[in-house]
C-alpha cells in the first residue's frame, strides 16, 4: 500500500491550507482561455483589414465633405464643405443617368453571367468525362486570362473592318452590320461589348462553383423524384437548384458587387470609342472626376455614394444568407 504524504504544517504545527485551485475555477478559467481563443486569432487579420481598408475609407469620407482638388494637392488646407458635394451630386441629372445606366448594366451583366454559368455547370455533369474536361479547361483558361488581354481580343472581335463579329452577322443575312462600329454606334452598342467582356470574364467562376455545388446534391433525392415520374427540368428547377440556393445567393452577391464597380473593361473600350459622356458607369465617372479632373472632394462623394448603392442592393440577399446558417 502507498503511504500518504503528511500534511504540510507551520512552524508552530499548525496544518497549513492547501494552496492547489479548486476544481471548478481551474475549469471556469480553461473555458475563459477557449472562448477567447478564436478572438485572439482573429486579432492579427481584423487588424490588417482595418489598416488596410479603414484608414483609406475613413480618409474619404472625411474628403467628401471637403473641397479637396488641384491646389489641396500642393499644400493647401482644405475648405471644409458639409454636404456640398452631396447636394451638388444628388442635383445632377447627368448622376441620376449614369446611376440608372449603372444599374441597367449590372442586372443585365450578373444575370446573363448567372443564367449562362449555371447552364454550363448543368451541361457539364451532363456530358462525357473527356468533353467536361476540356470544358472546364477553357472556362479556366477563359477565367485566368488577365483583363486587359480579354479587351484587346473582343475589341479585334468586334472590329468594324476585320472582325469577326460582323463577319458573322452580314453571313447570316444582316446586310446592316458590314462595317458597323460597335464601340462608336452608340451608348447601347458599346454597352453590348461591355457586358459581353464581363460576362465571359465571370462566367467561368459561376460555372465551376455551381458544377461543384451540383457534385454534392444527393442522387439518391434525384432518383427518388425520377421515379415518381418528375421530368428532367422539374427536377432541377424544384429539387436540385433549390438545394444548392445558398450557393447561388452568394454567387449573385460578388457578380452584383463586381459589376456595378467594374472600371477596367469599360475604361480600356472608352479609349476606342473617343466618347465617354455617353457610355460613363459610376467608376468611370468616378475616376474622371477625381483623377482626370482634379476633384477628389467630389469623387469621394461620388464613391461614398456608390458604397451605399452596394450596400442596398447586397443587404437583403446578405441576410438570407445569414438566416441559412452560412455567414453566421
Amino acid at each position: 500500500m502507498t503511504a500518504l504524504a503528511p500534511p504540510r504544517t507551520t512552524r508552530d504545527g499548525a496544518s497549513a491550507p492547501s494552496r492547489a485551485r479548486p476544481p471548478g475555477r481551474a475549469a471556469a478559467a480553461r473555458r475563459r482561455r477557449q472562448n477567447l481563443t478564436p478572438y485572439l486569432l482573429l486579432l492579427l487579420p481584423a487588424g490588417l483589414v482595418v489598416l488596410a481598408l479603414g484608414y483609406p475609407m475613413g480618409r474619404q469620407l472625411v474628403m467628401s465633405f471637403q473641397e479637396f482638388g488641384i491646389a489641396q494637392q500642393f499644400g493647401q488646407p482644405p475648405e471644409w464643405v458639409g454636404l456640398s458635394n452631396y447636394t451638388t451630386i444628388v442635383t445632377d441629372t447627368y448622376f441620376w443617368t449614369v446611376t440608372l445606366r449603372t444599374l441597367a448594366f449590372t442586372a443585365v451583366a450578373a444575370g446573363a453571367t448567372m443564367v449562362v454559368g449555371v447552364g454550363l455547370a448543368v451541361l457539364m455533369q451532363r456530358v462525357a468525362a473527356g468533353l467536361r474536361i476540356a470544358l472546364q479547361l477553357a472556362l479556366l483558361f477563359a477565367w485566368a486570362t488577365p483583363v486587359i488581354a480579354a479587351v484587346a481580343i473582343w475589341k479585334l472581335m468586334a472590329d468594324h473592318r476585320h472582325g469577326v463579329v460582323n463577319t458573322l452577322l452580314t453571313g447570316v443575312g444582316l446586310g446592316g452590320f458590314d462595317g458597323f462600329h460597335w464601340l462608336q454606334a452608340g451608348t447601347i452598342p458599346f454597352l453590348l461589348v461591355a457586358a459581353t467582356v464581363v460576362i465571359w470574364a465571370s462566367t467561368p467562376l459561376v460555372s465551376l462553383a455551381t458544377f461543384a455545388a451540383l457534385s454534392q446534391v444527393d442522387e439518391a433525392t434525384v432518383e427518388a423524384a425520377q421515379i415518381d415520374g418528375a421530368s428532367t427540368p422539374r427536377i432541377l428547377w424544384h429539387i436540385v437548384l433549390p438545394i444548392i440556393r445558398p450557393v447561388l445567393v452568394l454567387l449573385a452577391i460578388l457578380q452584383v458587387i463586381w459589376d456595378l464597380r467594374v472600371f477596367a473593361q469599360i475604361y480600356s473600350l472608352q479609349q476606342s470609342a473617343g466618347n465617354t459622356s455617353d457610355t460613363n458607369l459610376l467608376g468611370t465617372y468616378i475616376y474622371q472626376t477625381g483623377i482626370a479632373g482634379g476633384d477628389y472632394g467630389m469623387a469621394s462623394a461620388l464613391a461614398m455614394i456608390m458604397l451605399l448603392i452596394l450596400v442596398l442592393l447586397t443587404w437583403r440577399y446578405v441576410r438570407i444568407l445569414s438566416r441559412q446558417g452560412d455567414l453566421t
